[in-house]
């Protein structure tokens, strides 16, 4: 059983022309680990949610998705305050920007559950529950523990900077962040914003650690001083929502698939086993960002 801790939120994505210059806006579910919960559940991995969801229709309609997808909520908290919305905006080479509704809603009074089952084999964690207090301290509190009892876990910082008030602060935390990390996951941009280079990162805690490039595909870096590359698919991209969560995903769950998820079995793994699983991450990130919205792919779209 995969675990995946974080926020679930509504998307509200620029949908058709724009009326008296505002665009209309569609909701969509999303959250990076919500994403990343629901693609897991596509591609076939045992996988449980573990958050704050609000009673509201909006969070109704979020864990409704996640029973459709196979996942897990046994762990999904409920509570009557709103669910948080993020604002969208596309830009003409189908990027996305956001802009956040976060103030009192569920995810952020998110409390860590007393012990998860001994058959967890890994836990991940990232995004905004990182960062919005007091829920973040909560997630800390479960990615140290769960760390220390030897749990894989994954980090995606998936920086968010307009929801960070004080940025020197969360990059030191986010160092020590970096001896309870097994696998870490970052975009090119929340590299160059946190600082530092993947050997630095290597040399805190992590066994490997995964770039990933946009359209020009994804890098790994592994403690013995391995870098592999592959390229991103040509795909014409309408949006690149999720697209990093379904990495997150696909990483995990091709790792899984070779028993790798441990930072020991992450040291055995060499280029072709490497070169595989990330091309499996590009193959299901290209299939992301074809479509609108954050909308993973199923394992038979892979086949």
């Amino acid at each position: 059983m995969i675990v995946v801790a974080g926020e679930a939120l509504i998307d509200l994505v620029p949908q058709g022309p724009a009326d008296a210059g505002l665009p209309a806006l569609a909701p969509r579910l999303g959250g990076g680990p919500y994403n990343t919960a629901i693609a897991l559940g596509r591609l076939g991995s045992p996988v449980s949610f573990c958050s704050r969801i609000s009673t509201d229709a909006f969070g109704d309609a979020l864990v409704d998705a996640l029973r459709a997808a196979g996942v897990e909520v046994s762990y999904v908290q409920r509570g009557a305050e709103p669910t948080t919305l993020a604002v969208a905006s596309i830009g003409a080479d189908g990027s996305a920007g956001y802009s956040f509704y976060v103030e009192g809603t569920a995810d952020r009074l998110f409390t860590a559950p007393e012990r998860l089952p001994d058959a967890v084999r890994a836990v991940s964690f990232g995004t905004c529950s990182l960062v919005l207090e007091p829920g973040a301290s909560a997630y800390e509190e479960l990615m140290r523990r769960e760390s220390a009892r030897g749990v894989f876990t994954a980090l995606d910082p998936n920086i968010r900077a307009g929801l960070i008030p004080d940025a020197d602060a969360y990059r030191a935390r986010f160092k020590s962040w970096l001896p309870s990390v097994s696998l870490l996951k970052l975009s090119e941009d929340d590299a160059s914003w946190l600082g530092g280079t993947p050997g630095e990162w290597l040399a805190s805690g992590p066994g490997a650690v995964v770039v990933t490039r946009g359209g020009e595909g994804l890098t790994v870096f592994t403690r013995d001083g391995g870098e592999w590359s592959v390229p991103g698919e040509a795909v014409d991209v309408v949006d690149t929502i999720g697209a990093g969560d379904t990495v997150n995903a696909a990483l995990l769950h091709g790792l899984r698939a070779r028993d790798a998820l441990s930072v020991n079995a992450l040291a055995t793994l060499g280029a072709d086993t490497w070169a595989e699983v990330l091309r499996f991450a590009s193959r299901a990130a290209a299939v992301t960002v074809s479509r609108a919205g954050a909308e993973p792919p199923y394992a038979e779209e892979l086949e």
